[in-house]
């Protein structure tokens, strides 16, 4: 068995050398070469949990970074030390003296801290370390995400809630990571292994249905694209044509949230068109071109156009997408790309020419980290990173035209607080495409959004469950945060006003909640926990509201409501957020919501409004 493995590693090296031969310099491999020498000696004694020798670990891991990431030489070195400093006596200083600066502080970045206690846990300070190596070098996470792949693609040989631990991990954490770094392939496969071994039935059920429908639909498919590669044969253009399929999670994870079987999804695969990096004319006018050859041929489906040439997705992807009808009457799902699109939505930030893009991310992620570590207190640092970044984006504008990049389902106030936190606090309403709509509005790829603002407005506290940024979230939760607080909670049930007669009750946790002193809940504690009661005075203060409901009946006349709402609005300066009216035989009947500050002034207002001539009753009405 020995003699298996090491007959492996030379045949594993040797390839991997020869593919770096190509795309270095001499000089550059033999520092390679010495780096494998350096950690096949540190790791000689180590084995993996399936017994394998432990170096085969730092050699797929390289592996993974030259070939599928096309990293260069300094990455590749690290790959292969990532773990020494981690796992055997050697230090960073070694093998600073024997491989420079820059492998010396990747080496550094990507080894774990061992600590006696962590400040969250030991999974979410690692989590922490990994995402602040992007404020020195993108070349950590790659290294991280390398090196979790060939974890995930050895997990087999773990325990089941090892494997659990491990594929939990990956879902939640370093898929998403390798999806925003534009890495999908990385980020598929991660999702497809740990949905592999979080739920291996489900997995295996419906890897087996998607085997069967693509045997089913192969032949239909190659009929399709072989007629679009005539079509596009005939108006000249070169073309290379790939059904590529989806994979078992993102399949699975659709079902369930449509609540659908496989049969009933749709986009288990779509077409690739691929035209070579066009010379003369933009990439935009070639996919256009070839666009209009196919809707010449092909019925469109109206609506189904998606240009990610000129508004690329966060993570860097580009393509042109459209949905045409084939022969057996099911729309297809077209993507039209050139080879340096395909070749970056491989490589993601890795690929030189999204630089500038991926370069725009890491900012805005840094600045998002900087917010986190200084609102640590107030919001988890998990939730935080993951609400903003984890997600797929959408890019909707502001009315001058700006494209802002969003989280998918985050709100028209996610949209004010990303544009200052000033416009969140004041918005009032949202003019979505020109309609006036809630700021609770879920907002949709392609958007014009403008937020309406009044210097008297502020954040309800509702807010809080409408909002799926960071910054929102990091903001209102500030905000509420810093209001005064009351000495007491008031009953949920009676609703006490300041000035009622009250009377309070002691929890097991030191809260005092407050009753009116004719409220069934309190009667029923007094005669059970009767040391619990407590006297309390329940104080007006200004700097707080609360919501009260009244009954207004009276006969209708001219102008009766319009008399009633100037009452309210404008002589008592009151805000109503709720008005319903009804007329039974010339008899009105109004139900109004509004907020007061005290008994006294919702007296004051029962008061004014019975004045009103035609007013019969006015009646405040529990909530």
């Amino acid at each position: 068995m020995k003699r298996d493995y090491e007959k492996q590693i030379r045949k594993n090296t040797s390839e991997l050398f020869e593919y770096i031969s190509q795309r270095t310099t001499e000089e550059q491999l033999q520092r390679i070469i010495a780096s494998y020498n350096f950690a096949a000696d540190a790791h000689k004694e180590q084995k993996r949990r399936s017994g394998e020798p432990y170096i085969t670990h730092p050699i797929a891991v390289a592996t993974i970074l030259a070939k599928e990431l096309e990293m260069t030489d300094n990455t590749v070195i690290t790959a292969f030390l990532h773990d020494v400093v981690e796992d055997t006596p050697h230090t960073v200083e070694e093998i600073r003296d024997m491989f420079g600066d820059d492998v010396a502080f990747l080496v550094d970045t990507v080894t774990k801290r061992k600590k006696d206690s962590y400040q969250h846990s030991k999974q979410v300070d690692n989590y922490r370390q990994i995402l602040e190596s992007v404020h020195y070098d993108v070349r950590a996470l790659l290294i991280k995400l390398a090196d979790r792949l060939h974890n995930m693609r050895t997990l087999e040989s773990m325990r089941p809630d090892k494997q659990m631990k491990i594929a939990g991990e990956t879902d939640y954490f370093y898929a998403p990571l390798a999806n925003r770094l534009g890495l999908y392939h990385i980020k598929t496969e991660l999702e497809n292994l740990s949905f592999r071994y979080r739920c291996p039935r489900d997995y295996n059920e419906m890897e087996e249905q998607l085997n069967e429908e693509r045997e089913l639909e192969h032949e239909q498919l190659e009929i399709f694209t072989n007629k679009i590669q005539e079509v596009l044969e005939e108006a000249g253009y070169k073309v290379r044509i790939e059904v590529r399929y989806r994979g078992p999670y993102s399949i699975w994870r659709k079902a369930k949230a449509k609540g659908s079987d496989i049969k009933h999804i749709d986009g288990k695969h779509y077409i690739r068109i691929i035209y070579p990096n066009p010379v003369d004319i933009s990439e935009k006018s070639m996919s256009l071109k070839i666009y209009s050859v196919l809707t010449d041929h092909f019925r469109e489906k109206p609506g189904s156009v998606n240009n990610y040439i000129d508004s690329p997705k966060e993570n860097g992807y580009q393509s042109f997408h459209v949905k045409l009808l084939c022969q057996q009457g099911g729309w297809e799902e077209i993507h039209i790309s050139s080879e340096r699109m395909v070749r970056n939505s491989r490589l993601g930030c890795a690929a030189e020419s999204s630089e500038v893009g991926v370069t725009m991310w890491l900012d805005k992620f840094k600045s998002i980290l900087q917010e986190v570590a200084e609102d640590d207190q107030n919001i988890a640092f998990m939730e935080g990173v993951t609400s903003t970044f984890y997600n797929d984006d959408i890019m909707v504008f502001t009315p001058k035209g700006r494209g802002v990049i969003l989280p998918k389902g985050a709100t028209a106030l996610d949209f004010a607080f990303e544009i200052h936190s000033q416009i969140g606090e004041k918005a009032v309403y949202a003019r979505i495409n020109g309609k006036l709509m809630s700021l609770r509005t879920v907002l949709r790829r392609g958007d014009r959004v403008e937020i309406g603002t009044a210097e008297d407005a502020e954040p309800h506290p509702d807010w809080l469950d409408h909002v799926y940024t960071f910054r929102a979230k990091r903001y209102l939760k500030s905000y509420f945060a810093n209001l005064p607080r009351l000495e007491y909670e008031r009953c949920p049930h009676c609703n006490p006003l300041p000035e009622d007669e009250v009377i309070g009750f002691k929890n097991g946790d030191g809260t005092t909640i407050i009753h009116k002193r004719y409220c069934p809940d309190i009667i029923r504690l007094a005669s059970e926990y009767g040391d619990s009661i407590v006297a309390a005075t329940f104080e007006a203060n200004p700097a707080f509201k609360y919501p009260v409901r009244i009954r207004v009946q009276g006969i209708d006349r001219y102008h009766l409501m319009s008399d009633l709402i100037d009452c309210i609005t404008n002589e008592l300066h009151l805000t109503m957020s709720s008005l319903a009216t009804e007329n039974i035989d010339r008899i009105a009947i109004c139900t109004i919501d509004f907020m007061v500050n005290s008994v006294s002034e919702l007296q004051r207002v029962m008061k004014s409004i019975s004045q009103i001539d035609g007013i019969d009753e006015v009646t405040h009405i529990e909530i």
